[in-house]
């Protein structure tokens, strides 16, 4: 296809008025001597522009006819002739775009600037909170409501999650959990060797991976992985529309998204605590007959004897809580994705971001009421 180049000429009528008529093709290939030219151009005597004329025109011409329209050495911009309605949006479009602000940000201190950026986060985060708090009710409004009829639970979709959030994830999360016990038994032996209590190293492995470290560290695995792929999940199906779309044929995206992630954890992150707290347990086992010559009956004999099996069950308490966290926080951020895929990674990092943070912020509630009703 031929490219008519782009050109333009004054015209003046009966009266004086000058009339600027530009016509050929205007892209990104013919704008740029035309450009030059019309730059070097006095018009202060146009009054109007003629876009009858044109032929193919792209973003890259329509500003260059748009700068010529607003130009800066006149006090008012010339009027538009002959322009077709695909046009005048190309123009609307180029003009939003490139708009710029015409006033200079006054200088503040350094303090005020400190203030008004603490200010904002405090907003931001409230409103973050409020946000939360509204996905939470609805989410316990729609587990209401599947409580109450089962048949609308889509246990397809749960058995799926749970193998994706469970099962393949225990191989990371025991690997995890193995050589967390087996750094605390090493730590253990070094401290207490120095009071000569190195066999307590059982007790500091037993107490602290069944109260602690098998609940967080799976809750933090959980986080970074199972988290961050609902995110994903949900968030590529908002960019596909897809979420739009099953609001459209009656399905609500609560039930069919949010519920079944939100169960398919609730099931299985107390069943990877426990493998992780099995697997803690044998990594302290190893570091201490390894290191200290404790042999496993001992370790075992020992840890019967000394660990009372409370402990396990105040680490187990705590699963469902921070299951809630890591699917909520992980679906209501992929509810939030927008339409572009830089808006998904926003959401990925924060989603993973505030899982872990209220993991272990509740956790650290879960040790202050332990320590308070002496538990």
């Amino acid at each position: 296809m031929s490219v008519s180049p782009a050109r333009f000429e004054v015209k003046t009528a009966s009266d004086g008025m000058q009339t600027l008529a530009v016509s050929g093709d205007w892209t990104i290939w013919t704008v740029n001597d035309v450009a030059e030219r019309l730059k070097a151009r006095t018009l202060a005597e146009a009054g109007s522009v003629d876009l009858s004329g044109l032929g193919t025109v792209d973003t890259s011409g329509a500003y260059v006819i748009d700068r010529l329209i607003n130009r800066p050495d006149r006090d008012a911009p010339l009027e538009i002739v002959g322009a077709s309605s695909k046009m005048e949006r190309l123009l609307g479009v180029v003009r939003e775009g490139s708009r710029r602000e015409k006033f200079d940000e006054p200088h503040r201190p350094g303090v005020i600037m400190l203030l008004d950026r603490a200010g904002r986060g405090a907003v931001d985060a409230w409103k973050e909170l409020l946000g939360t708090l509204s996905f939470i009710g609805e989410t316990m409004a729609t587990l209401g409501r599947l409580i109450i009829r089962p048949s609308r639970i889509r246990w397809t979709s749960v058995v799926s999650l749970m193998e994706e959030v469970g099962i393949d994830a225990l191989p990371i999360v025991t690997f995890l959990s193995f050589f967390i016990g087996l750094v605390i038994a090493f730590i253990g032996a070094n401290l207490l060797a120095m009071f000569n209590a190195s066999v307590f190293t059982v007790e500091l492995v037993g107490i602290g991976v069944l109260r602690e470290f098998g609940a967080v560290l799976t809750a933090i695995i959980l986080a970074g992985r199972t988290n961050s792929a609902f995110t994903a999940q949900i968030g590529a199906m908002k960019m596909r529309e897809e979420v739009d779309a099953m609001r459209v044929t009656g399905l609500d995206p609560m039930e069919a998204l949010v519920a079944p992630r939100l169960i398919a954890l609730l099931v299985m992150t107390p069943l990877l605590t426990f493998a992780a707290t099995i697997a803690g347990v044998l990594g302290g086992m190893f570091a201490a007959w390894i290191a200290m010559g404790i042999s496993p009956i001992l370790f075992i004999e020992r840890f019967q004897d000394t660990v009372p099996a409370q402990h396990f069950w105040v680490g187990l308490i705590k699963t469902p809580v921070f299951a809630m966290v890591v699917a909520l926080v992980g679906c209501r951020q992929g509810m939030l994705v927008e339409g572009n895929v830089l808006s998904l990674g926003q959401r990925t990092t924060t989603s993973v971001v505030q899982a872990i943070f209220l993991v272990i912020s509740i956790d650290a509630v879960f040790a202050i009421i332990y320590y308070l009703i002496d538990v």
